[in-house]
């Protein structure tokens, strides 16, 4: 409110929201009571009662449902706020963690386990990552329902699973190491999503793919052969199988595989960029354009149903493009 919007401001984003659909009675009581989004039988009933094109028809459900989303200036206040907590608790954590001994050598998470002491930094450094992530979980329910809301649900559940998992049995050391590497890449991405807001999207793309690299090093080379190498048999060689080693490590290999499935994601997303010189349109975009939807009216009228490809691309809740319209 003080800081994010006056930054908006001042970078040309205006408060003003898609194009609002004309006001009917008829289409407006589909819309809240039955459907937001009409199959292609109800859109040519509507059109012979109102006397309109079925394409006239379906161009005012997209705009009265892009009417409801948050508008660009919402969605910087919001990215602005992730990206200065996602900053801040990554350089906290790093410059913590520098002169950690477990920070070099994972096998100091180990010893003298369970009694190893908790520092006020190492207790802060948690209870602000927890509050983080519930503050998310909650917000969840409230926000525009993403269609990777699922997978964003089991990412918040087994996050906050772990924390607080980890805190009441003593397994800080290595749970530092997990909230500073999961934190190492997300605050590029909110970064990218910044600079598209502004209309920067050279510096989006760039952000991006420096986003798509961190990720993929981060989670798919550092965090398998640094982390769970040593929570899977580090921990199992100096402390035996302890009874909630099952549970602790069932997390943290959940969280693997979602880390692959979004590997696979923003890949994708990247290859699409390079072919088409930028990065391509917001998979999970919260304003629905023209073209898709009217393609769809198209062969909704002749009882074909073709779903877009832009139904399934995300990237840890927040998929990057030339649009950047999500959230």
């Amino acid at each position: 409110r003080f800081i994010a919007k006056p930054c908006a401001l001042n970078l040309g984003i205006q408060d003003s929201g898609p194009h609002r659909a004309q006001p009917n009675a008829i289409l407006e009581k589909v819309f809240t009571s039955i459907t937001k989004y009409p199959d292609g039988k109800r859109l040519e009933g509507l059109s012979k009662q109102l006397d309109w094109d079925v394409r006239k028809v379906q161009r005012w459900f997209r705009h009265r449902r892009n009417q409801d989303k948050p508008t660009t200036l919402t969605k910087f206040c919001e990215s602005m706020w992730r990206f200065t907590f996602y900053l801040s608790i990554f350089f906290y954590g790093i410059r913590f963690l520098w002169t950690a001994a477990w920070f070099w050598d994972t096998r100091q998470c180990w010893y003298n386990y369970p009694f190893e002491p908790l520092t006020s930094r190492l207790y802060y450094y948690y209870i602000l990552e927890l509050a983080f992530y519930w503050s998310l979980m909650f917000s969840q329910f409230t926000d525009i329902k993403r269609k990777d809301f699922l997978i964003m649900f089991v990412h918040h559940l087994a996050t906050i699973g772990l924390i607080t998992f980890s805190y009441m049995n003593n397994m800080v050391r290595v749970g530092t190491l997990v909230l500073c590497l999961h934190d190492a890449s997300d605050f590029l991405l909110e970064a990218a999503k910044l600079a598209n807001y502004a209309k920067y999207q050279r510096l989006c793309d760039a952000f991006f793919m420096l986003f798509g690299v961190v990720f993929i090093v981060t989670r798919l080379g550092i965090y398998p052969f640094w982390i769970l190498n040593t929570t899977l048999f580090e921990s199992w060689e100096l402390i035996g199988p302890y009874p909630s080693w099952w549970l602790f490590n069932g997390l943290l290999v959940t969280l693997q595989i979602l880390h692959i499935i979004w590997s696979y994601l923003i890949v994708r997303t990247a290859y699409k960029a390079l072919m088409r010189g930028k990065v391509s349109k917001d998979d999970r975009s919260d304003v629905e354009s023209s073209s898709e939807e009217e393609d769809v009216t198209s062969n909704s009228t002749k009882g074909v149903f073709s779903t877009s490809s832009n139904g399934s691309n995300r990237i840890n809740g927040h998929v990057a493009s030339g649009q950047w319209t999500e959230e």
